[in-house]
C-alpha cells in the first residue's frame, strides 16, 4: 500500500544527526532509562509527542511578523477570537500558553474537593489537573475501546449507560461537569461520534450538568466522522467540526496539536457567569485576558493555524500517513491498536512484550528498546503513566491498556522516515523476547513518568 503525497513543498530543512547506539546507550544510562530526559539532538526520529511539535507553514511564518505585542487589546487577539468564534461558536475566549492552563482554569473555577469530573478517558495532564482539586477523574469509554483488536468506528466513545448511573448515583452537586476527550488520546486516537456526543448532551440535560469537550484534535475527530459515521461523508470537515461544537457548551484546547503551532491553547465557554472566575484566575497565573501569557505573534500563528488544519487535502495526508506507518506494522504482525487512530499508531505493548509483566513496564521496555537501537523516541501510555497505588490497600493497580504511542508530528516527516520507523518497530519484534522488564528506582508523587529513574530488571529472561 502506497503512502500519499505530501500536499505541500518543503522550503527550510533541518539537519538531524543519527547518533551511535553506544552514544545512545550512555545517553540512557545517564537518564535512568526514561527518554524525557534524553537531549533530542541525540534522537533521529523524535514520535514522542504531537503537541507542539508541527511545522508551521509559511502563512504562519509571516503572521509572526505582524505581532502587536501590545499588553492589553492586541489586534492578534481579537482574529483570535474571531477565529474561534467562528469555528467553534463559543463566546467567550481566553487564550493560555497550552492546554493544561485551560484545563487548571476551567477545574480550577468549577470543581470542588470530593466530586467527580466523568470523561471518556482523560490523558495525564487533565487527569492531573482535576485531582489537584481533590476530586477524581473518571474514565467512562465505551467496552471497545478497552480492546486494541477491536475494529470498533467510534471507540472513543462515552458509555452512556455508565454514565446516567454516575449521574443518578451523584448528581449534579457531585458532578460539575462532564468532558469528551476528542479524539481519545489515552485510548489510542480513537474519534467520538457526533451521535455519541448528542447522546451524552442529552443526559447532562437531564441533570442539569454542562458538556465541554477537551477538543486539541478536534479537526482530526471530524474528519474521521465525515470518513465513518453515516450522514456526513457530503460534508465539509469545517461544517461537521462545528456542529460537534455545537453540542458542548465549551472546550479546553491544546494548539499545539490541531492548531499547528508549537505554543498556545485557550479555553472558550458560552456562560458569561463562568468568564469573570476565569478571568480572575488568568490575571494572577498567566497574564491579561488578550495575551493568556503569548506573545502577540504567538496569537497571530495560533488563528491562522486553526483556519490551515480544517483544509481537507492536509487533514486526507495527515491520517492516511499514520494509517499507513500502522498498515505496516499490522502486516507484519506487530499488534497495534485498531482501527490506527488519528495522531499516532498505538503499539500494544501487553502482546508485543507478553513475556514482561504489568509490574516490570513493557511498553517502558519498548520505547528504551526503540532508542537504543534505533534513535527512535516514542512514548509509553500505560503502567508507567497511569499505574498508582492503591490508597487504602497501598498495592499497585495497573491501566487496563499498556500502550507505546508513536505520536507523528504534523508537517515534519517524509513517508521514508515513517518506512524506516516501521522497519525499525518490526526488527524488535523479531527480538522481543531478549528485551528485559524495568523496575522504578526513583518516582514523583505525581506524574511519574515524566521524571521517573528505572533500572533494568536482572537477570533477562530466557529464550525458549
Amino acid at each position: 500500500m502506497r503512502f500519499p503525497a505530501e500536499p505541500y513543498r518543503i522550503k527550510v530543512v533541518e539537519p538531524i544527526r543519527y547518533s551511535s547506539k553506544e552514544e545512545r546507550a550512555k545517553l540512557l544510562e545517564r537518564a535512568g532509562l526514561n527518554i524525557f530526559a534524553v537531549p533530542a539532538d541525540s534522537i533521529y526520529i523524535d514520535l514522542l509527542t504531537d503537541s507542539g511539535t508541527s511545522a508551521m507553514s509559511d502563512s504562519q511564518w509571516a503572521g509572526l511578523m505582524v505581532g502587536d505585542e501590545s499588553y492589553a487589546g492586541s489586534r492578534n487577539f481579537f482574529k483570535l477570537e474571531q477565529t474561534v468564534r467562528e469555528i467553534t461558536g463559543y463566546r467567550h475566549v481566553i487564550p493560555t500558553h497550552q492546554g493544561r492552563m485551560a484545563e487548571n482554569l476551567l477545574f480550577s473555577a468549577m470543581v470542588r474537593p470530593g466530586q467527580v469530573v466523568p470523561n471518556n478517558s482523560h490523558f495525564d495532564t487533565t487527569r492531573a489537573n482535576v485531582e489537584a482539586q481533590g476530586a477524581e477523574a473518571l474514565d467512562l469509554v465505551i467496552p471497545e475501546g478497552l480492546d486494541p483488536a477491536a475494529e470498533h468506528p467510534f471507540k472513543g466513545n462515552l458509555d452512556t449507560a455508565r454514565l446516567e448511573e454516575v449521574l443518578q448515583a451523584r448528581g449534579k452537586s457531585d458532578v460539575p461537569l462532564v468532558m469528551i476527550t476528542v479524539t481519545n488520546n489515552s485510548g489510542g486516537g480513537q474519534p467520538v461520534s457526533i451521535a455519541n456526543a448528542r447522546a451524552v448532551r442529552a443526559i447532562c440535560d437531564r441533570h442539569g450538568v454542562p458538556l465541554f469537550f477537551d477538543a486539541c484534535r478536534f479537526a482530526e475527530n471530524a474528519y474521521f466522522i465525515k470518513e465513518r459515521e453515516p450522514g456526513h461523508a457530503n460534508r465539509s470537515v469545517r461544517e461537521i467540526a462545528r456542529e460537534l461544537f455545537d453540542v458542548a457548551v465549551g472546550c479546553t484546547m491544546s494548539a499545539k496539536k490541531d492548531g499547528l503551532v508549537n505554543i498556545g491553547g485557550f479555553l472558550a465557554f458560552q456562560a458569561d457567569a463562568l468568564e469573570e472566575a476565569v478571568t480572575n484566575l488568568l490575571l494572577r497565573v498567566e497574564g491579561f485576558p488578550t495575551y493568556g501569557g503569548l506573545a502577540g505573534r504567538d496569537l497571530e500563528a495560533m488563528a491562522r493555524g486553526l483556519e490551515e488544519v480544517l483544509d481537507e487535502d492536509y487533514l486526507s495526508f495527515r491520517i492516511n500517513q499514520v494509517r499507513m506507518l500502522g498498515t505496516m506494522l499490522d502486516q507484519a504482525g506487530v499488534p497495534i491498536v485498531k482501527p490506527v487512530g488519528g495522531h499516532a499508531v498505538y503499539i500494544d505493548a501487553k502482546r508485543f512484550l507478553a513475556h514482561i509483566p504489568q509490574s516490570q513496564f513493557p511498553g517502558q521496555a519498548l520505547v528504551v528498546a526503540l532508542y537504543r537501537t534505533y534513535g527512535i523516541r516514542a512514548v509509553e501510555v500505560g503502567s508507567l503513566m497511569f499505574g498508582h497505588k492503591d490508597p487504602k490497600t497501598g498495592e499497585e493497580v495497573f491501566p487496563k491498556l499498556d500502550l507505546v504511542r508513536l505520536a507523528v508530528p504534523r508537517r515534519v516527516y517524509t513517508s521514508e522516515q515513517m518506512r524506516y520507523v516501521a522497519r525499525s518497530v518490526i526488527e524488535i519484534h523479531k527480538e522481543r523476547e531478549t528485551l528485559r522488564g524495568l523496575r522504578i528506582v526513583h518516582e514523583a508523587p505525581v506524574l511519574r513518568h515524566f521524571t521517573a529513574r528505572l533500572a533494568e530488571v536482572t537477570p533477562a529472561p530466557v529464550r525458549t
